[in-house]
């Protein structure tokens, strides 16, 4: 059988323990001495054993006293520092996510956020291997059919993005370089490239595939060349409000990809609700 004792009554016993004091205990957790002596006589009664040896001007632990007074303190400790980490959890985001996603679309529009949420810290750690530490918001690309509906954040839809229109690379008399992503990750669906170029009447042979392991550097180097890419609209959205790139065709196509986060809808901290809702409304926008 369980064993019920006031949480209140432990306070006092480990404030005792701690000064050697009722008096400096009463202090500390703003009661009276008699309270603290009351609270502790009722512990002493419901465990039926003696926690201090009363002397005229100080207290003495009994054995049983000290076991108990240790074991408090180092329960009072442990519960100190878990709230302390979990306030912490509340006043830093934490977030992980691929290269591209950070530098083409995340960190960009951080201030945003910021501007809304001053005081919420924001830590992002970009990198093509998926972070499983606890308490770390994973946003990662997949494919449609292995992540779970709820974890979604969108549906990856691509185009066609440079400087020139087909008509003036046609004019030129040049083939026309394609930059496109060959993914590390070998079990991810590849960009729907052929499916577009069916879409909008072209033809593959028509062009020179270029591929990087990263839509990041696709895009870098497209924009270099100035040569097109065929990229994801979400990582390519700011630059075109920029003027960087412009979509050659004004038919995109939905790809077998998606932005998601795992468990996005587990419980979360506050904050960490606050930056999701944000992301989702980021990439849909």
């Amino acid at each position: 059988m369980a064993l019920h004792v006031s949480l209140q009554a432990l306070r006092a016993l480990e404030a005792a323990a701690r000064h050697g004091s009722f008096k400096h205990a009463a202090e500390e957790l703003a009661l009276t001495p008699t309270a603290i002596s009351h609270h502790i006589s009722k512990l002493e009664d419901r465990l039926n054993v003696s926690l201090f040896i009363r002397q005229t001007r100080k207290i003495v632990l009994t054995d049983a006293g000290r076991l108990l007074a240790t074991a408090t303190s180092e329960g009072f400790t442990t519960i100190e520092t878990a709230l302390a980490s979990i306030r912490q959890l509340n006043e830093v985001v934490r977030v992980s996510t691929t290269s591209s996603f950070a530098a083409l679309t995340l960190l960009p529009e951080l201030y945003m956020f910021n501007q809304h949420y001053p005081d919420i810290a924001v830590h992002i750690a970009s990198g093509e291997l998926m972070d499983c530490q606890p308490h770390t918001i994973a946003i990662r690309l997949g494919n449609i059919k292995e992540v779970k509906a709820q974890d979604r954040l969108n549906v990856e839809h691509y185009n066609l993005f440079g400087y020139q229109s087909l008509q003036a690379f046609r004019a030129s008399g040049t083939r026309p370089v394609i930059y496109t992503t060959r993914w590390k990750n070998m079990a991810l669906c590849k960009p729907p490239l052929e499916a577009w170029l069916a879409e909008n009447g072209l033809n593959k042979a028509e062009f020179d595939i270029r591929e990087f392991d990263q839509e990041l550097f696709c895009v870098q180097q497209a924009i270099a060349e100035k040569a097109w890419v065929f990229c994801s609209e979400t990582l390519t959205r700011r630059l075109c409000a920029m003027g960087q790139l412009r979509p050659i065709s004004n038919t995109s196509i939905a790809s077998e990809l998606c932005y998601y986060i795992p468990g996005k809808n587990r419980s979360q901290t506050d904050n960490a609700k606050r930056f999701i809702a944000w992301v989702q409304e980021l990439i849909l926008s």
